[in-house]
């Protein structure tokens, strides 16, 4: 499948590598949106890899992402039902792209998915002014908003992490942000204190969000200003402490095929209406089970050190998606772990297919 994008690279035809601004947005037909909510983030959301060409391991190579791939995948989870995409965090390795890949990629699915669903690019980096012009680059080619993390060299505090948000809002203050609160990848523990002021930044509107052990101080902090989103894993648990805020959550594994993420979204939201939880509690706990193989020994510290190329390799052996191999340096990857992973892969697609025999 071809998107209006054209998907060959050369100089005559990767129009993402130009700003596509409002105006242009206009005459390519693309609606003109408000700035996100908190209240606009609903369901579930899956967050893609930037697929990738079958030489990506080799660091001399040029141009590494497959956009074809790209435009394929991105159309089909808009297709299937999914409710926003978010791209280039971790395993979309974001830190292993060139910027010239990155405006290609996002100008793909941007024109791919002309509005139908909600789309945050990614725009972490090592510091506050690359952040800010990515997140301008990003807002130019027509991105929703953007997923992003702290600056990954020295261990922020507290006042850091806080300015740093403070900073890239005033910077561009058009743009929705979702924080990637991921304390192995930014080595900061989000505390108490940083919740109750991001609450105060309007352009912060939700956050994907690891556990639920905390989860109930953290949504008194945000007063319902930012959605906290906790994983496929853990919707289930978050929608019974807190059915009214917790009503969304973010999906690696729907990049393994989307029909499980959305039969999760589906029973637990009739779970809430009805408030018999008996269907959402299998559910959920087939997704637990189908997840478990692919953090080695059971631990998410080591899972974290082969984050992209276990998530990777889990998509590859679902057979949904062609994410392709892992961009250098992170392709090194114990065989055990990597067994594991397409294990977990398996998994997800045999329950997708035994959900697909249920529903039918």
């Amino acid at each position: 499948m071809k998107s209006l994008h054209c998907l060959h690279v050369t100089s005559a035809c990767i129009s993402a590598e130009t700003e596509i601004s409002a105006g242009l947005r206009r005459e390519k037909g693309m609606p003109q949106r408000d700035m996100l909510r908190a209240s606009d983030v609903q369901g579930a959301w899956a967050i893609i890899p930037t697929p990738a060409a079958s030489d990506a391991e080799d660091w001399n190579v040029d141009f590494s992402v497959d956009l074809d791939e790209t435009a394929r995948a991105v159309d089909q989870m808009a297709a299937a039902g999914v409710d926003g995409i978010f791209s280039l965090g971790t395993f979309g390795e974001g830190a292993t792209l060139t910027a010239r890949e990155k405006r290609a990629f996002i100008g793909t699915v941007v024109e791919t998915l002309r509005g139908r669903v909600p789309f945050f690019g990614g725009a972490t980096s090592l510091n506050t002014r690359e952040s800010i012009q990515q997140m301008r680059e990003a807002r130019d080619i027509g991105v929703d908003g953007v997923m992003l993390g702290l600056p990954m060299w020295c261990q922020p505090d507290l006042p850091t992490a806080v300015r740093f948000y403070q900073d890239v809002t005033a910077a561009v203050p058009d743009l929705a942000i979702c924080i990637y609160a991921n304390p192995e990848a930014f080595k900061f523990d989000f505390p108490r204190p940083f919740w109750s002021q991001m609450a105060e930044l309007p352009q912060v509107i939700c956050s994907k969000y690891l556990g639920i052990a905390n989860l109930v101080a953290d949504l008194r902090l945000v007063k319902g200003r930012i959605r906290l989103m906790p994983s496929d894993g853990n919707f289930y648990g978050a929608a019974r402490v807190d059915p009214e805020n917790c009503t969304a959550f973010w999906s690696s594994g729907a990049s393994c095929g989307p029909n499980v993420s959305l039969r999760l979204r589906d029973v637990i939201r009739a779970a809430i209406r009805t408030g018999d939880w008996g269907e959402a509690k299998r559910v959920s706990e087939d997704v637990a089970m189908a997840v478990r193989p692919l953090f080695p020994n059971g631990s998410f510290a080591e899972f974290s050190k082969y984050n992209i190329g276990l998530e990777k390799e889990r998509m590859n052996a679902a057979g949904w998606l062609k994410a392709g191999p892992t961009r250098p340096p992170y392709h090194l990857v114990p065989e055990p772990f990597l067994n594991s992973a397409r294990e977990a892969g398996r998994l997800w697609s045999s329950l997708s297919k035994q959900y697909a025999e249920e529903r039918s």
